[in-house]
């Protein structure tokens, strides 16, 4: 099995901003704006504080009406839906020809983080918290039950045809995801957890930012990350001055683009209890969100 810390939502490169912690700890996603979508914000649900087309416009001053890439979509209930849906996520280019490289394939978890800040209401807007840093969370994750390009669905399957990769030409390299129904781990079945979804709140144990770090890719990892003698290492971090011991763990300087990270749990054995540890850990509101 392998498990790919997927980047994915806002950041300043790709929406302007990050995605926002609201008060009570909640957490929201934030799809990138994409002109060739069917789907505009104002389209997408959103939670108790506000939808998703009233958070994009009073963060990134973009309008409820522009085109969102809901990608990955894992929610059964952010848009109206066909019969047979399933939570799905779509590769394409170069990141995809990263994962096939990887052999990413049935079996192996997407663990999606992105860039997160605090905010705070005053009246009915949003905004940041003053002082607040951006930092990177983990906030979902999908087991991959199939690989399917673009270019052979199925025509028959018509309930998919709204996602954005269908915009996209039908080249090898676009490639669908689709989600297993229960998530599945080397020797065991987590009962009661899907295949695929979202962590609702804040939790230290999702935060991949180094705490009192400056820069949100400075991560802090468990020791066992580190590739020293593994004969491996997190895809795309190969460098060793990338990585630091420290007491409490280890750093990585986290490479600045690229969106899919891949690590091979049969070298890193450890990988398995700590997705164990965040999907069982995570579930729950985590206290302060700053």
């Amino acid at each position: 099995m392998k498990i790919i810390l997927s980047r994915k939502g806002f950041d300043t490169g790709s929406g302007g901003c990050p995605s926002p912690i609201f008060p009570d700890g909640s957490l929201m996603s934030l799809p990138i704006p994409d002109k060739k979508s069917q789907i505009t914000y104002g389209e997408i649900a959103g939670n108790q504080w506000a939808s998703i087309g009233e958070v994009v416009s009073q963060l990134a001053g973009i309008p409820p009406t522009h085109r969102a890439h809901l990608d990955p979509d894992l929610f059964p209930g952010s848009i109206p839906r066909q019969k047979d849906w399933c939570p799905i996520f779509g590769q394409v280019g170069a990141s995809e020809g990263h994962l096939r490289r990887q052999h990413v394939g049935a079996g192996d978890i997407f663990l999606y983080f992105g860039l997160f800040r605090p905010v705070e209401q005053t009246g009915s807007r949003l905004h940041f918290v003053r002082g607040s840093k951006p930092i990177h969370i983990l906030f979902g994750w999908l087991q991959i039950a199939h690989r399917v390009a673009v270019s052979e669905w199925p025509a028959s399957q018509c309930w998919a045809l709204y996602h954005p990769h269908f915009s996209r030409e039908p080249q090898p390299s676009n490639v669908l995801y689709l989600s297993t129904d229960q998530l599945v781990l080397p020797q065991c079945e987590i009962p009661g957890v899907s295949g695929t979804g979202a962590f609702p709140w804040y939790s230290e144990n999702l935060r991949l930012t180094a705490p009192n770090s400056s820069r949100p890719s400075q991560w802090l990892l468990p020791e066992w990350f580190c590739p020293d003698e593994r004969g491996s290492c997190l895809s795309y971090h190969g460098n060793p001055s990338r990585w630091e011991k420290i007491d409490g763990g280890i750093l990585l300087s986290a490479v600045s683009r690229g969106q899919e990270f891949v690590l091979d749990c049969e070298r890193f054995p450890e990988a398995v209890e700590w997705l164990k540890w965040i999907l069982n850990s995570a579930q729950h509101p985590g206290g302060n969100s700053g």
